[in-house]
């Protein structure tokens, strides 16, 4: 199931990221492409206050950012998007603690998730696969394998 993801409402909810920081939604971009890469899903992601002149949209694999130009908010980016998706709406879940956005996520009968539950499914797959990442680098060779590299090894700087 896809999310509808109103990210400056998440940002503030992940330990380490705040709204003060200047690349704050890349930080965020960056974790939920490692997010959707395990989970297998799709994500959108809105932001308010997108700087004139900029794009508006941009893929970052399985995740695409929407950056909501001054005076429209993310918000009512996220009503009109569930709007668009009509009856598949049902298929995704909206992320946000905002209670309008989770007003609309009801009416369009699309799942929701509170950005904070949202944030601790986020942190325990990335933790869980970095976890996962890291035994199995160490996992790739078992000791007799290093034992044999090295005694080859050794042997040929013997032979010099």
């Amino acid at each position: 199931m896809p999310y509808l993801i109103d990210g400056h409402n998440l940002i503030p909810k992940i330990p380490g990221l705040s709204l003060e920081d200047v690349d704050d939604e890349q930080q965020l971009l960056e974790m939920l492409q490692e997010y959707c890469r395990w989970q297998r899903k799709k994500a959108e992601v809105f932001f308010d206050n997108a700087p004139p002149g900029g794009m508006r949209t941009r893929s970052f694999g399985l995740v695409t950012a929407r950056f909501v130009r001054q005076g429209n908010s993310a918000d009512e980016a996220i009503r009109k998007r569930l709007i668009n998706l009509g009856r598949a709406a049902r298929n995704w879940t909206v992320v946000s603690s905002d209670l309008a956005v989770q007003a609309s996520a009801r009416a369009s009968q699309a799942r929701y998730l509170s950005s904070e539950a949202f944030a601790e499914l986020l942190l325990q797959v990335l933790e869980k696969r970095g976890k996962d990442a890291g035994e199995n680098a160490q996992a790739e060779l078992a000791p007799e394998e290093v034992d044999e590299w090295l005694k080859l090894f050794s042997d040929d700087e013997a032979g010099e």
